[in-house]
């Protein structure tokens, strides 16, 4: 899968809202897909920091992406679980969000995030998911 067909899925397939965020396929491949979240003052919460909302939906969109490479294209898909740690803050930076899919199941599917402000040398977030997916 190409970074624009994952880009289409992202038009196609998630809600107005989401597509706000602005995110892009930097890169997708095997069982993993790089997203970018710019760096926008609408995500910015007290202190200028980017929300936790925020990149709590860019971590579960990346991974939609993510296992739809896996797959070889979009297949309906339900968000069964997120846990997400928050290590460090960002401002003023866009963020990198690198999702990878561990294990493929036929109903199920287990992945991880990690996510990066760009040009920083550590995580800011990292989640685990599991996904069911549709028959």
């Amino acid at each position: 899968m190409t970074p624009a067909a994952a880009d289409a899925i992202l038009a196609e397939n998630f809600a107005a809202w989401v597509q706000e965020l602005g995110l892009r396929v930097e890169r997708i491949g095997g069982h993993e897909a790089v997203l970018r979240l710019p760096f926008a003052p609408r995500l910015v919460r007290v202190g200028g920091t980017v929300c936790g909302q925020a990149l709590m939906a860019a971590a579960d969109t990346a991974m939609v992406i993510a296992i739809s490479g896996a797959l070889g294209g979009f297949r309906p898909m339900a968000t069964v679980s997120q846990n997400v740690s928050f290590f460090r803050p960002v401002a003023d930076a866009d963020v990198l969000v690198t999702a990878r899919v561990l294990k493929l199941g036929k109903t199920l599917v287990f992945g991880e995030i990690a996510l990066r402000a760009a040009g920083a040398e550590a995580d800011c977030a990292h989640a685990t998911t599991t996904y069911a997916l549709a028959g």
